[in-house]
């Protein structure tokens, strides 16, 4: 998602000369393209976050496009009140973008572990927050992102990770929801890189005779409420899976439109639940502990599915 975010960055840069990076001191691998080609529009801010998302306040307030680019919490929870005071409450045209949300950085600990930062971030008032579950999400929402004023965040995973689109994703129109697979037994709904997960599990599903839909919510707010109450309309059970708390994150916001709606639809979250994880571990292995990798997830299908046809048994 690094790759795709850089492709999708540099035609932005070469449409519109406003736009200046600004990075907290890592990065340079990948962002060597965008040294080469614009020098003078990248700038490091050394490891000092709230610096930098101070600076990048002060440059937008000259008309700039300022992106800000680190790694898990780093950009998120370290320059909080910065992202909150200098640039959300203002309107400063400031995107913050998050590499290595939810487990990437899973070896080297909790204080890495970015899975709190969807529900920190939709609960600002005027961010937009963008979610892309795969490289080919990723390149087609930065665009949209450029094109929407004020504060936004986008939250990516790592480089190298599996596709879940075959193919790139063609049109996109912000902020609606994308189906990846077509069902009829159970929804299974992600926002963010652990889409590829949901796709595993699908498949693993289909093996047992139970069709499952797959759609990703590349952008978390706003989020397609009508794609939601759409799919709430379809089934009676929404698996919700997140890299993420399911306090305050993508469950709940899709809790907030079915109970406002007041959809007759049970909503199951996976997630972490009210904890830090304690343990360190590669990405794979930290999802398989909580309960949000592909198996898991069927799991956790195949007992709503086994409960449905017990409980229609009963009441013929």
């Amino acid at each position: 998602m690094r790759d795709a975010f850089v492709r999708a960055l540099l035609r932005e840069m070469a449409r519109d000369e406003r736009i200046v990076l600004v990075t907290g001191d890592l990065g340079f691998g990948v962002l060597r393209p965008v040294k080469e080609q614009f020098p003078d529009r990248l700038l490091n801010a050394g490891i000092a976050e709230q610096s930098m998302v101070g600076l990048a306040a002060g440059l937008a307030a000259t008309g700039r496009k300022v992106v800000v680019y680190s790694i898990g919490n780093f950009p998120t929870l370290r320059p909080l009140e910065q992202i909150r005071n200098d640039c959300a409450y203002h309107g400063a045209d400031v995107k913050i973008v998050c590499v290595g949300g939810g487990f990437v950085y899973g070896s080297l600990g909790m204080s890495h572990h970015a899975t709190e930062d969807m529900a920190v971030l939709r609960a600002i008032p005027g961010v937009t927050c963008f979610t892309p579950g795969d490289p080919a999400e990723t390149e087609a929402v930065v665009p949209a992102m450029f094109q929407t004023p004020g504060t936004c965040y986008l939250r990516l995973g790592r480089g190298n990770e599996p596709h879940a689109h075959e193919e790139p994703v063609p049109d996109w129109r912000f902020p609606k929801a994308i189906r990846l697979r077509e069902g009829r037994d159970i929804a299974l709904l992600s926002a963010g890189g652990i889409l590829v997960e949901l796709k595993r599990a699908a498949e693993k599903l289909a093996e047992a005779g139970v069709s499952a839909e797959v759609v990703s919510f590349p952008c978390l707010k706003p989020l397609d409420r009508e794609a939601v109450l759409s799919l709430a309309g379809r089934f009676t059970d929404l698996i919700t899976v997140e890299e993420h708390t399911i306090l305050g994150g993508f469950g709940g916001a899709v809790c907030e439109v079915i109970a406002e709606a007041g959809c007759p639809c049970r909503v199951h979250r996976l997630g972490l639940k009210d904890e830090f994880s304690a343990v360190v571990g590669n990405q794979a292995y930290l999802r398989h502990l909580y309960g949000i990798d592909g198996e898991a997830i069927a799991e956790k299908a195949m007992a709503l599915i086994n409960e449905k046809r017990t409980d229609a048994g009963r009441n013929p």
